[in-house]
C-alpha cells in the first residue's frame, strides 16, 4: 500500500485524536451558521446556547472593554445583534479552540501560542478602521499561523524539535524550512489543509498564505492582497512582542512600524498607536476568558500594561373553578430549600440571570428597538435561567385565528415550532387554547395524568409529549394574541419560588409591552 502524502498523513493522525473531531465539529458548525446569509439571529443563538461553557465565556468577552457598548449584555441574541455574525463567529471560534487546550499536559505552551494569535488578530483589527474589514482582518491574522498552533496542539514533540532547529545554537533555521524538515510539510500548508477541512472561507485561505517579497511601497489596490499584508504585519508585530527580549521590544516594534506603514497606508505613529490599543484590549479579553499564563513566559509579556496605557404589574391568574385550576402557576416553594450551599447558589443563579435579562431588555426598550430582538431576548433569558429543554414563542395568525409557532430555542426546536397550531375558535378547545383564552399562567407537572392527557391535542401527544411544561399566555385587552411554551425533559422538573415566578411573569409582561410599543 502506497504511503500517504505528508499533509494527508498529518491530517489522518489528527483525526484519530479524541480532541480533533469534537473541535472540528464545533468549528464547522459555528463557521457554517455565521457565514450563511440565510441564517437568522435565532439560528446562531441556538447553536451557541448548546454549549453552556461557551455561552458563559462568550458573554463575558462581549461585556469586556473590547466590545462593551456601555450597558451589560446578558443574552447571546442581543450580543449577536450588537456585535454581528462575524464578530460572534470570531469570538466563538477563539473560545472553542481555547476550551480544547485547557487539559493538555503542555497547556502553557498552547496558551502562549493562542495568546500570540489573539494579539495578532487584535492588532490587525485596529489597523482596519472599517468594521467589516476589521472583523475579516482579526480572524485572518488570528488564523494565519493556525498550522503552528495545531502542531503545538497535536504534535508537541515535533513542535519542540522545530523550535530547537530555529534556535541560534542549531543555526537558526527559518520556521518554514524547519517545519518541512521535521514534519514533511510546512506550518502554512498544514493550517490551510485544516482550514479547508473545517469549511473556513476562501478569503481566509488567502490570508493564511503569507505574501512573499518586500512589503509594497503603497497600500495594494487588490482587497485580497491588502488583507494578506495587514495580517502578515500584525503577526510579525505579535511575534516581536512575544519573542523579543523585553528591553528590545520597543526598538523592534518601531522598525516594524517603519517597515509596514506605507504598505498599510497609515503613519508610523498610527501603527504604534494601534499596537498599544490592541494590547490593552487583549489584556481585557484574557481576563474575560479567565486565561492565565505562567509568570515570565513569552505570553506574559503581552498581558503587561503597555507603557502609555494610562493614556412590573403582573397578569392575574384566573381563579374560577376549572379542571385546570389546580395547575394555575404558583410558586412551588415559598423560598429556596435549605439544602446546603449548592441549592442556595443555584437559586441565586436563576434569579440573577432572570433579573439581568429583564434589565437588559428594559434598557433596549427605551431605544428604537426591533420587536423580534426583544422577543428573542425574553425567551433566551427564560431558556438559560430555568434550564428548559426548549422554549417556543407562538403568535396569533389573524387569518386563521390560530396561535402558530414562530421561533424558539432548544432541542429539536425547529421541528417543534412547526407543529404548534392552536385554534382559538374551535368548538372543542384543547388545553393550550383554554389557557390562552383565560390568560391563566399554567404549569403542567405531569402530562401523563389522564385528565391532562385527554386535553392535549393529538399532534402534541404524538410528536412532542414533554412530561412537564409551562404556559405563559399573552393577552391584550382580554384577547389572546401570543403564547410562550417551555418544557422540561423530566416529570416535576420545574420548581420555582415566589421571586422566580414573579420574574418569569415580568418577562412575559415585557413581551406584551413590546407589542404595545411597536404599534
Amino acid at each position: 500500500m502506497s504511503e500517504l502524502p505528508p499533509l494527508e498523513s498529518l491530517l489522518s493522525r489528527m483525526r484519530h485524536q479524541t480532541d480533533f473531531p469534537a473541535m472540528s465539529d464545533s468549528v464547522f458548525r459555528i463557521q457554517g451558521i455565521a457565514s450563511s446569509e440565510s441564517e437568522s439571529v435565532g439560528s446562531v443563538t441556538n447553536e451557541i446556547l448548546k454549549d453552556v461553557a461557551l455561552t458563559n465565556k462568550l458573554l463575558r468577552v462581549v461585556n469586556s472593554a473590547h466590545y462593551s457598548r456601555g450597558a451589560s449584555i446578558s443574552t447571546v441574541s442581543r450580543a449577536v445583534t450588537l456585535v454581528g455574525f462575524n464578530g460572534i463567529r470570531n469570538m466563538a471560534l477563539s473560545l472553542v479552540m481555547l476550551e480544547h487546550m485547557q487539559d493538555k499536559a503542555h497547556a502553557h505552551l498552547l496558551k502562549d501560542e493562542f495568546l500570540r494569535s489573539l494579539m495578532a488578530g487584535s492588532i490587525a483589527g485596529e489597523l482596519c478602521p472599517a468594521l467589516m474589514d476589521g472583523e475579516e482582518a482579526f480572524i485572518g491574522a488570528m488564523f494565519q499561523n493556525l498550522g503552528r498552533l495545531l502542531a503545538e496542539f497535536y504534535f508537541p514533540d515535533d513542535a519542540g524539535e522545530i523550535r530547537s532547529l530555529m534556535s541560534p545554537a542549531r543555526g537558526a533555521v527559518g520556521e518554514a524550512a524547519a517545519s518541512v524538515r521535521v514534519m514533511g510539510v510546512g506550518f502554512e500548508a498544514l493550517g490551510v489543509g485544516v482550514a479547508k477541512a473545517w469549511g473556513l472561507p476562501q478569503s481566509l485561505h488567502h490570508c493564511m498564505r503569507k505574501p512573499a517579497g518586500l512589503p509594497p511601497a503603497r497600500l495594494p489596490d487588490d482587497a485580497v492582497e491588502k488583507m494578506r499584508w495587514i495580517t502578515l504585519a500584525a503577526n510579525d508585530m505579535a511575534d516581536a512582542l512575544t519573542a523579543s527580549n523585553p528591553d528590545e521590544v520597543e526598538a523592534r516594534m518601531a522598525n516594524l512600524a517603519h517597515r509596514y506603514s506605507k504598505t498599510l497606508g497609515v503613519s508610523v505613529a498610527q501603527v504604534s498607536a494601534a499596537t498599544v490599543k490592541a494590547r490593552q484590549k487583549l489584556i481585557d479579553m484574557a481576563q474575560a476568558m479567565d486565561l492565565k499564563v505562567l509568570p515570565g513566559s513569552c505570553a506574559s509579556q503581552l498581558l503587561q500594561i503597555p507603557f502609555d496605557a494610562s493614556a412590573d404589574p403582573s397578569n392575574g391568574v384566573d381563579t374560577q373553578p376549572d379542571a385546570l385550576g389546580a395547575h394555575a402557576l404558583q410558586a412551588t416553594q415559598s423560598e429556596p430549600p435549605v439544602a446546603g450551599e449548592a441549592a442556595f447558589t443555584e437559586a441565586r443563579r436563576v434569579t440573577d440571570m432572570l433579573s439581568s435579562g429583564i434589565a437588559d431588555i428594559t434598557n433596549l426598550m427605551v431605544e428604537d428597538f426591533k420587536l423580534n430582538d426583544v422577543l428573542r431576548m425574553i425567551i433566551e433569558t427564560m431558556f438559560r435561567a430555568m434550564d428548559f429543554q426548549r422554549v417556543v414563542f407562538c403568535l396569533r395568525d389573524p387569518k386563521t385565528e390560530c396561535l402558530t409557532g414562530r421561533f424558539g430555542l432548544g432541542a429539536d426546536v425547529e421541528r417543534v415550532v412547526a407543529l404548534f397550531r392552536v385554534s382559538l375558535k374551535s368548538a372543542h378547545p384543547d388545553l393550550f387554547a383554554v389557557v390562552s383564552a383565560k390568560g391563566a399562567d399554567t404549569l403542567i407537572s405531569d402530562t401523563s395524568e389522564p385528565r391532562i392527557m385527554q386535553r392535549l391535542p393529538p399532534w402534541y401527544r404524538q410528536s412532542v409529549n414533554a412530561p412537564t411544561f409551562l404556559l405563559l399566555p399573552l393577552q391584550m385587552k382580554g384577547t389572546p394574541f401570543g403564547l410562550i411554551y417551555a418544557d422540561k425533559p423530566a416529570k416535576v422538573g420545574l420548581a420555582m419560588d415566589e421571586k422566580e415566578l414573579s420574574l418569569l411573569r415580568t418577562l412575559r409582561n415585557q413581551a406584551v409591552m413590546a407589542f404595545k410599543q411597536s404599534g
